[in-house]
């Protein structure tokens, strides 16, 4: 069983990282926010293109590339949520043992 400063670090610990893994979900989503913003430009861009002409071909290259983007940016985000859901996870696992420690130190004091 963890000390009650051993558990307390570890919570900090977490409670960081579980921050950092939601500011990295931030970027994400910001990244994913311009991404769209780019996307709808060019589908205005396109619109008045002749079909198969060099800036409708061009402009379906760099859809095709950014719908690429769009998928990496998914799955990046699908990972960092993994992380922050099993970092939650510990922090509550962790918080419990706090709590037990604290309880067993109380129960200790008043019998002695």
């Amino acid at each position: 069983i963890m000390g009650f400063a051993a558990s307390q670090g570890r919570l900090l610990m977490l409670v960081a990282r579980k921050h950092d893994l939601e500011l990295q979900l931030q970027f994400i989503n910001q990244a994913r926010l311009q991404l769209s913003q780019s996307m709808t430009r060019l589908f205005m861009a396109g619109a008045n293109l002749e079909p198969g002409s060099e800036g409708a071909n061009r402009i379906q290259f760099v859809t095709a590339a950014a719908n690429a983007q769009e998928k990496q940016l998914d799955i990046l985000a699908q990972q960092f949520d993994s992380q922050l859901q099993a970092v939650n996870t510990e922090i509550d696992s962790v918080r419990k043992v706090i709590s037990d420690n604290i309880q067993r130190s109380f129960k200790l004091n008043g019998q002695g």
